[in-house]
């Protein structure tokens, strides 16, 4: 975090580093709040935000190394940064049938997979905890051996090469395995719903609780204002910015992502938000994946 004092009398600006994926989901959430769109601050002080986009497991190692003071992560990271970091209410993808896919070149039932190589996008992603989950309730002693850490981005052509036996899918994967030929094994956000009766928590904002309450509820409330205002556009101003930074560039699964990762959770949290992230992480402890913590998830 730097700071100057700018503009009136006493009054500050804090220019926070902010981290975030290049996913259509992300640049629709955060495009207001960096070009200027919305207010970020309080009476006496103003905030602007560097920028850093870059792969979900990406952001996943700088939160967890404390480098960012604000940055999207996925929920199984933030289990481990729980002390340092506080989540933020609103930016989450959280909801339900969006959670990660679990591929293959044949469809084969997905039990039959223990011991197999299965690509994964990175072993502190929602997706990873969300297999593990699976495979203990299995019985199987451990997926650690047989999982191939890689960017999301290349999981889908891995499996149809064979250079894995299958994968785990996310963001816009979910609506494009097809084109490789591949089979849907085993939708693990399905999985998740039927045991817990939860939505799906996937990842969230983190904020470094060392910015101070007032600054983590400036912050929280200008993503909020920022996801309402490309909202609000349904989303054409922020096509081009989207559309600049997306993995896959079709409209049409531009709009579906958005449409599925961009929703009334993502605006503001509601209880069953919370309980859904509470009974991850107390399942992520009981399976011995995750250490408790004391700190609060929320600045209250």
């Amino acid at each position: 975090m730097k700071e100057v004092k700018t503009g009136a009398v006493g009054e500050k600006k804090q220019k926070l580093s902010l981290g975030y994926s290049p996913c259509p989901n992300d640049t629709a959430i955060f495009y207001a709040l960096v070009h200027g769109k919305v207010h970020a601050g309080g009476p006496s002080f103003k905030l602007s935000f560097e920028e850093k986009l870059a792969d979900v497991e990406a952001l996943n190692r700088m939160g967890l190394n404390g480098l960012m003071d604000i940055t999207k992560v996925s929920f199984y990271a933030y289990c481990h940064m729980r002390d340092q970091y506080a989540l933020l209410r609103s930016g989450a993808a959280l909801g339900k049938g969006c959670g990660p896919l679990l591929v293959g070149r044949e469809p084969i039932d997905p039990k039959d997979l223990k011991g197999r190589r299965i690509a994964i996008p990175g072993g502190l992603t929602t997706a990873n905890l969300l297999f593990m989950l699976y495979g203990k309730s299995l019985g199987w002693p451990s997926t650690e051996g047989n999982i191939i850490p890689m960017v999301f981005s290349d999981i889908m052509p891995a499996v149809k090469e064979g250079r894995a036996d299958a994968g785990l899918v996310i963001h816009e994967g979910r609506f494009t395995f097809g084109h490789y030929g591949l089979h849907r094994l085993l939708d693990l956000g399905q999985w998740w719903e039927e045991v817990s009766g939860l939505p799906i928590p996937l990842g969230g904002i983190a904020a470094k609780r060392s910015l101070g309450a007032d600054t983590i509820r400036a912050v929280q409330s200008a993503i909020r204002d920022s996801i309402r205002y490309t909202l609000d556009k349904k989303p054409h101003e922020a096509r081009d910015y989207i559309r600049r930074h997306a993995q896959e560039m079709e409209d049409s699964v531009i709009n579906s992502h958005i449409g599925l990762y961009v929703n009334d959770y993502t605006v503001w949290l509601n209880e069953d938000g919370e309980r859904a992230i509470e009974e991850l992480f107390a399942r992520a402890e009981r399976a011995g994946f995750a250490r408790p913590s004391g700190q609060p998830l929320f600045i209250s």
